[in-house]
């Protein structure tokens, strides 16, 4: 074990082996990824000493974690669009104005009374943890289910607010840091560190962006290009005006995310490998250099600042916040209760700590096990006690009903539009932009992209869906898909078409628990299949059974024309159909099947009402 602990090369891999299992666990246990991370990082610093990140790193582990810091600012101010404060609700908006205001003033007044820190640095603490972040909301509201109004407000709120807590800790941290110099310069200072920041930041975000624009960057350099330019546009600012480099790096972004005809979606989406390889690694390392020691220190205090926070902050921001907005006062209680703290508290806090400690600011020490402390208590508690909360106030959703779909051919529009209009949710997702754009003029809720990206995870409210049908082409996306939903949803959520007797060559075999899932509709239901009789003038009916009308009479008026699809119940439930099971349908019931025209009669598929057998049910 000595030899591990003083190998520096044994030591990284052991990070980054942590690293992955920690978000491997948090994967399969639907948690947010901080807390084992956190809490693995307590582990191996300061509860058994294997590793020591300042010993690791020497003189680099400040530029190390300077450089994270930026890169975490920057992608974060990239997913704010100024129309996004105003485009999802009033409650948003003033979330993530007058709640961030409040937040910040309370906590930091907790903070410099019971915890005795200099206000300087007590309203530093108060606009750290002013952040919630989508990354421990998302895997939160997964689990208490809340209705689609508390959901939509939660998730913007978490995106929204990361960029703009981020910028209002820069800013705050700005202060405190010209405030050590004499005070006759503290303004001159303070004035030259935002005039650089948006100056340097407006100007790069503006060049980057017209370099992407104009197509003046090859593809496969995109993201890379913007990576280092962004850490030059950070390093340059530090050495024009020390410590305006986070402010840049913030303007960049958010000034990128608002330049009109500039995509950074695929920008965004390259967060995804950086935050498993660097961030991960990064928490670990912020973790394992708290000391006991500095924990024992907090005290009682710490409890009155976390009570400040959660039972005073929160609940007052909610309030101030919700007029106009039509919320009940049950629904006005769970978002007070629903503020956990994420990745940019964390990162943040620790990036600050490292610069105080050349400052002599008293109780300096006390910044980062307390912003900590405030992450896993909230993280901890109400992730185990929202669910409880949204039951007893009577504001979870009901169980979820509604679909996604995963492909936005013609056929895949057809079905969606015909479950709209029996008020059944659906969100349809393809990563084709020319399906997207026939699905948006058509009014169809949808999701340009991959929906099993990070993005997605972060933005699709999948609160309302049950069930995910797989209705697209892609052969090598389908099954990642297909795996990723069953994981979310749970097993038997999703279903998809099959590839047909025609298409079963070698090459196109699947594992036996992919292939349990490709039995949608019918055996003779393939991509290829449905997509022609839509070609051939196929729509989509839906037919009620009656006393008078019965499925005898359903099978003589369409005879082999008709392919099934699902068939709600007289309680309203939809039943799909699929090749593996059955289900009896009788009075009351209605049949939704793709009909092609009558010169387009085929054999009936195995299963189909036409086949003379019972209707087949998901």
């Amino acid at each position: 074990m000595e030899q591990i602990i003083t190998n520096p090369m044994a030591l990284l891999v052991m990070v980054g082996i942590v690293s992955i299992a920690c978000q491997y666990l948090a994967y399969k246990l639907k948690l947010p990824a901080i807390l084992p991370l956190l809490l693995a990082g307590l582990a191996l610093g300061p509860v058994t000493g294997v590793l020591d990140p300042d010993a690791l790193f020497g003189d680099l582990l400040f530029p190390v974690v300077s450089l994270a810091v930026a890169i975490i600012l920057f992608e974060g101010a990239l997913t704010l669009k100024l129309s996004d404060l105003g485009g999802h609700g009033s409650m948003v908006r003033n979330l993530c104005t007058v709640g961030v205001l409040v937040t910040w003033l309370v906590a930091a007044l907790a903070a410099g009374y019971a915890l005795g820190m200099p206000m300087q640095l007590a309203a530093l603490f108060g606009a750290i943890v002013t952040v919630t972040g989508p990354t421990v909301i998302v895997p939160m509201l997964r689990s208490v289910r809340p209705n689609s109004r508390i959901s939509n407000i939660l998730r913007w709120e978490g995106i929204v607010i990361d960029p703009i807590g981020a910028l209002l800790a820069v800013l705050v941290y700005e202060y405190v840091a010209v405030s050590q110099d004499a005070l006759e310069h503290t303004l001159v200072t303070f004035l030259k560190v935002l005039a650089i920041g948006f100056g340097l930041g407006s100007l790069m975000g503006y060049f980057i962006g017209a370099l992407l624009r104009k197509n003046l960057v090859p593809h496969y350099l995109r993201n890379t290009a913007v990576l280092t330019l962004m850490l030059g546009a950070y390093a340059a600012s530090d050495l024009m005006t020390h410590e305006s480099g986070l402010l840049t790096v913030t303007v960049m972004g958010v000034w990128m995310a608002n330049m009109k005809g500039l995509d950074v979606d695929d920008i965004i989406e390259f967060k995804e490998t950086l935050s498993v390889l660097l961030i991960s690694a990064l928490f670990i390392l912020l973790a394992a250099r708290l000391e006991l020691s500095t924990l024992t220190q907090l005290g009682w205090g710490a409890l009155v600042v976390l009570a400040a926070i959660m039972f005073v902050a929160r609940p007052l921001g909610v309030v101030l916040s919700s007029p106009g907005s039509g919320l009940s006062w049950r629904e006005l209680a769970l978002l007070s209760w629903i503020a956990p703290r994420g990745i940019v508290a964390a990162a943040v806090s620790a990036l600050f700590a490292l610069k105080l400690e050349q400052f002599g600011l008293p109780k300096s020490e006390l910044l980062v096990p307390m912003v900590f402390l405030v992450i896993i208590v909230t993280v901890v508690l109400q992730s185990l006690t929202a669910k409880g909360c949204a039951k007893l106030l009577g504001v979870r959703a009901p169980y979820p009903g509604g679909y996604l779909i995963f492909g936005g051919s013609r056929f895949a529009r057809m079905l969606a539009k015909d479950l709209m209009e029996k008020d059944i949710p659906v969100l349809l997702a393809d990563t084709n932009w020319d399906a997207i754009r026939e699905a948006r003029m058509e009014n169809i809720p949808s999701y340009y992209g991959n929906p099993i990206s990070e993005h997605a995870s972060l933005t699709l409210d999948l609160s309302a869906v049950g069930k995910v049908l797989v209705l697209s082409p892609y052969r090598q996306l389908n099954p990642l898909v297909t795996y990723h939903f069953e994981h979310v949803l749970g097993q038997g959520s999703v279903v998809g078409l099959g590839y047909g007797q025609q298409e079963g060559r070698p090459s196109h075999r699947v594992s036996e628990q992919y292939a349990k899932t490709l039995e949608l509709f019918s055996e003779k239901a393939t991509f290829g299949r449905l997509a022609s009789l839509v070609a051939r003038g196929a729509t989509i009916r839906t037919t009620g059974l009656t006393e008078d009308f019965t499925v005898d009479d359903y099978r003589e008026t369409y005879g082999n024309r008709a392919t099934p699809l699902y068939a709600v119940d007289p309680d309203g439930r939809v039943h799909l159909y699929t090749v593996s099971q059955e289900v009896d349908v009788g009075e009351g019931w209605q049949i939704a099947s793709l009909v092609a025209p009558e010169e387009g009669a085929e054999a009936p598929a195995r299963g189909s009402p036409a086949a003379g057998g019972r209707l087949p049910n998901g």
